[in-house]
């Protein structure tokens, strides 16, 4: 799995970070989505794939091949 964000889209709900804080923080400045881990293992995946999908900006996007 490959994650990536658009920081441009980022609204700063912080619903990723709630989900996944091992793969997502937020800047303290703005709430700015952070990704933290790219290639996040493979007990992740499921939560990574909820945060991106309940996206509110559609800022996460998620890639199946690492």
């Amino acid at each position: 799995m490959k994650v990536t964000v658009d920081e441009d889209k980022c609204c700063g709900a912080g619903t990723c970070v709630l989900l996944a804080p091992a793969v997502f923080d937020q800047r303290d400045d703005d709430g700015i989505v952070i990704l933290l881990d790219s290639q996040p293992s493979a007990e992740l995946h499921a939560v990574v794939r909820e945060a991106a999908s309940v996206c509110p900006g559609a800022a996460i996007a998620v890639s199946e091949d690492a």
